[in-house]
């Protein structure tokens, strides 16, 4: 439309004349002062009525109520997710604010690695949305209709990389990685202009700008004004956005509502005028060539994939809202604020859903609309707003007085040394901020710099600093709630079971539940869904204060901290997984054993899980059996000590509470005896592979033996892979010498020898702890080597030098400590058995593993001439080993045996050995009857 038949003619000309003054030449600027005019005449022209808002904006709030009261139309067009619709009625029966959102967990269509996908679309009271949705919802004969792009197409048009995964402050926690579907978005992508404006304006931030130059003159002002200001405010962003990939998306978004537009009206016959189109300003002035009803272009929308969608409402906060979409810290409570005050200073009466909990009741919300007024001629009002100096408000001292009385008593509740002097000095300051910013009224953010200035100091006493105090004292950080009506059916199943526990469930705090399954089993349920809670929900949600749960074991009474309201959102997104939390948790067990990276050890943990908390002797059998599957598949035996502890547990659970193996663990024992004993020799050279995987594999297979064995296992199998063992690295070697040792390969005689030779060698001392480490562990294959294990750390502190023992001490230490911690309790045990009780008798302690001195006299034998001990007459005593000594000094007990056997006999006198044959030649001079025969036999 030319200037001479447009309204903002004159506004063309004025500012084609400004840019020639100061830019030299009216090409460079002219080009975008005359293009912002003519995108503000073109959507004010457009036959649809398009009405710009900005997201969570009071000022966009205040004109929506306006104009819903005055057009009352009959179809409202909204810029949101299509599918996302029937949500909407069920925000009645929440607490705001709220997040509409669409989940799927198992994705077709999209890269596996984006899984699970999520969009979030916040809903606050303090919105032209929320006015948009209530007016239409509770007013008959109004069709909503949401026009924006289906949750699949967010996706569909994402970048190729992982959309969503992104980091977010804490309190973001109740939406996660989901993508936010922005209603409204206004801000400049343009890094350079938002800090030419945060600069020249005074402001620390994007959002404190916004309220001082858009917020604050826009909530007073006419319908016609703000409707032409938040557009030419969106078409200055939408000509200075250099973010072109963005661009493409919001313009394929803006073809897709003006195709969804076109085909609806063509649809119902609906008349235009009737009609009104929220979109975000920046939307309002698109410049794609499907703009407006006239077009004849046309856009195909693709079809959505096979991805399954999932839609729910989750609970919402303002400090969540202000993280995920880039807003400065308690920039939405102070619009909730603002939105208050506006309310009372206008009188205005805002809609409101009937039943919507956790707002204020507005008296005549549903009162009989007046007759619609007409709209009239467009007419210029940007350039008596852009020309005349903004309204200052007047200075509201009570207010601000009352701002400064409250943070000084917050401030003292939290720790602070505030005091009245302080109350002033933050009055006084705000005043004097807010003039130094050019406003005469100190806004929000005003005061709570000067409350930082003169109250904080350079020390937070607690838990909050004074910003977060102004932010609470302004309105807080409100959390929304999900109503139980509007929960899914596993949230309602959740809330129902637990109900026999009498708690407010919806509470935020935390609460103490006590169960006494004694004297009340009826409360044996609430127990086991607690458990599966606790396995499914955040660590935080429900924990445990008292009792456990362990295989074939069951707490009598048990103490639970449940805090259902701070995590309801977990609870709503369990139930877009199934209809039990039975259901969900077998789901979530069968993925984790069927994930391409799932282990042996990740399959027993889920049978574990599967028992304790499931109770399905079916369902713990598959996934036994893929257990198996999954041992026999694997080419490294990292998971070995954890493979080890959990099908021992599993075992002896089954063998106490099951009249027989289950079959998956007889094929377990085989399957896994037959693959240990063919990775043995390579995990025992391999440098990958550390002696603590060595040693469970050990454990694994003579464990298992027995088992094994029975079910037709060939013991040889595992004596060729020990012999065909070569480690070098000294704690395997340890092993190997434990695992010979076991089988009977090596005895313990020729053990100890050559520890006592690795002692006496001076170039292999350095590494002796490792021998240690070695033989620690060994403990888990080979338990009864433990009193070795003490001899051998005994005779290393006891031979030792200290200059070669405190140089490996600390070594020593830390290497039992980080790879056998949990086996010193079993060692200390030993030695407790091993050493002496008391200090005075270690002074008179001879160890067990030294020679014994040889045995004096004692008294007489029960036959023969000689005292007991004695050889025959004439020859001097006889040195007797402790068998001999016991026997021969109680031989009452021989002789009962003898006599039940029906043995004849009687007792001899020792033989004295000849000098120099020994214990051997002793022997068989004393009997040479069995050396006769077998030198009979053998000639």
């Amino acid at each position: 439309m030319t200037g001479q038949t447009s309204p903002f003619g004159a506004l063309r000309e004025q500012l084609l004349d400004a840019a020639a003054a100061f830019a030299g030449s009216p090409v460079a600027v002219s080009d975008v002062l005359s293009g912002l005019v003519d995108d503000v005449d073109r959507a004010l022209r457009e036959e649809l009525e398009i009405f710009p808002v900005c997201h969570h904006s009071p000022a966009s709030a205040l004109a929506m109520v306006r104009r819903l009261r005055e057009k009352q139309p009959k179809v409202i067009y909204l810029e949101l997710c299509e599918d996302l619709q029937p949500l909407l009625t069920e925000l009645r029966n929440c607490r705001l604010p709220v997040a509409v959102q669409a989940f799927a967990a198992e994705i077709d269509g999209f890269p596996p690695s984006w899984a699970p996908l999520s969009v979030v679309a916040p809903i606050t009271e303090a919105s032209a949305e929320y006015q948009a949705i209530s007016y239409a919802l509770e007013t008959p004969g109004v069709e909503l209709v949401l026009v924006d792009r289906s949750t699949d197409h967010v996706f569909q048009w994402a970048p190729n990389e992982e959309p969503g995964k992104k980091e977010h402050a804490e309190e973001a926690g109740l939406h996660g990685d989901a993508v936010g579907v922005e209603l409204g978005d206004l801000r400049p992508r343009f890094a350079e202009l938002e800090e030419h404006l945060l600069h020249h304006g005074k402001v620390r931030h994007w959002s404190e700008w916004w309220d001082q130059y858009v917020e604050q003159p826009l909530a007073g002002a006419d319908y016609d004004t703000y409707r032409q200001v938040m557009v030419l405010i969106g078409s200055l962003f939408r000509r200075l956005d250099r973010d072109g990939g963005r661009r493409t998306v919001d313009e394929d978004r803006e073809r897709y509502m003006w195709t969804r537009m076109r085909e609806h009206l063509a649809a119902s016959g609906a008349d235009p005028a009737d009609c009104l189109y929220v979109c975000g300003a920046f939307h309002a002035a698109s410049h794609v060539e499907q703009f407006g009803l006239r077009s004849t272009a046309t856009f195909e929308i693709t079809p959505r994939t096979g991805t399954k969608w999932l839609y729910g409402l989750i609970p919402s906060s303002h400090s969540a809202i202000e993280a995920q979409f880039g807003l400065a810290s308690g920039s939405v409570s102070i619009a909730a604020a603002t939105w208050d005050k506006s309310l009372t200073r206008s009188k205005l009466t805002p809609f409101q859903l009937a039943g919507q909990r956790g707002t204020r009741k507005r008296v005549g919300a549903r009162a009989k609309l007046p007759a619609p007024v007409a709209q009239g001629e467009v007419a210029d009002r940007l350039t008596g707003f852009l020309s005349k100096p903004p309204v200052l408000d007047e200075l509201d001292e009570a207010e601000l007085l009352g701002w400064s009385v409250e943070i000084v008593r917050l401030a003292r509740r939290n720790g602070y040394l505030a005091s009245t002097a302080d109350a002033i000095a933050v009055f006084e300051t705000s005043i004097l901020l807010a003039g130094m910013r050019n406003r005469a009224r100190p806004t929000p953010y005003d005061f709570q710099d000067a409350a930082v200035t003169c109250i904080e100091k350079d020390v937070v006493p607690g838990r909050r600093d004074v910003r977060r105090l102004c932010e609470i004292m302004l309105g807080g950080d409100r959390v929304g709630e999900v109503g139980y009506d509007a929960l899914p059916p596993l949230a309602r199943n959740v809330y129902d079971r637990l109900a026999p526990l009498k708690l407010d469930l919806e509470k935020r705090t935390i609460q103490r539940a006590l169960l006494d399954l004694n004297a009340n089993p009826e409360l044996a349920p609430c127990s086991d869904l607690l458990w599966m809670l606790r396995y499914l929900l955040p660590s935080d949600a429900v924990r445990p204060i008292m009792g456990e749960r362990r295989l074939g074991e069951r707490s009598i009474q048990e103490s639970w901290d449940v805090a259902f309201g701070k995590h309801q959102r977990s609870i709503i997104e369990l139930g877009y997984e199934g209809v039990t939390i039975e259901q969900v948790m077998e789901q979530r067990l069968r993925r984790s054993v069927w994930d391409p990276k799932a282990t042996a050890a990740v399959a027993l943990a889920a049978v574990e899980d599967a028992v304790l908390f499931l109770g399905s002797r079916r369902f713990a059998d598959e996934l036994g059996q893929r257990a198996v599957e999954l041992l026999a598949a694997e080419r490294s035996v990292d998971d070995a000590p954890e493979v080890l502890r959990r099908i021992r547990r599993l075992m002896s659970y089954y063998r106490a509470h099951e009249p027989e193996l289950p079959a998956w663990c007889e094929e377990f024992a085989t399957s896994g005896y037959a693959h240990y004993c063919t990775l043995l020799p390579t995990a025992f050279v391999d440098d990958d592979t550390g002696a603590r995987q060595v040693a469970a594999m050990l454990g694994f297979l003579f464990s298992m033996e027995s088992l094994a064995l029975s079910l037709g296992c060939d013991r040889a199998q595992l004596e060729l892979a020990v012999q065909q063992s070569h480690p070098e690295a000294p704690d395997k070697v340890a092993l190997l010498w434990a695992a010979r040792s076991q089988l009977g390969l090596l005895p313990l005689a020729e053990l100890r020898a050559r520890c006592d030779e690795l002692l006496a060698n001076p170039l292999v001392v350095p590494s002796f702890p490792l021998y240690i480490l070695g033989f620690v562990q060994a403990m888990v294959p080979v338990p009864a080597l433990s009193g070795f294990v003490v001899e051998v750390i005994s005779k290393a502190f006891g031979q030792l030098p200290d200059r070669v023992l405190l140089p490996w001490l600390p070594k020593l230490i830390t290497t039992l400590r980080d790879q056998a911690g949990e086996l010193m309790p079993v060692l200390v045990r030993e030695a407790g058995r091993t050493f002496p009780g008391t200090l005075a008798a270690v002074d008179g302690w001879v160890p067990p593993w030294t020679a014994r001195p040889a045995a004096v006299p004692v008294g007489s034998g029960p036959v023969g001439s000689g005292p007991v001990g004695s050889g025959p007459v004439g020859s001097g005593p006889v040195a007797l080993g402790p068998v001999a000594e016991l026997l021969l000094g109680h031989p009452a007990a021989c002789d009962a045996v003898a006599g039940l056997l029906g043995c004849e006999g009687s007792w001899q006198a020792p033989q004295a050995p000849a000098p120099g044959r020994g214990e051997v030649a002793a022997l068989l001079a004393g009997h040479p009857e069995p050396a006769l025969a077998l030198a009979g036999l053998l000639a």
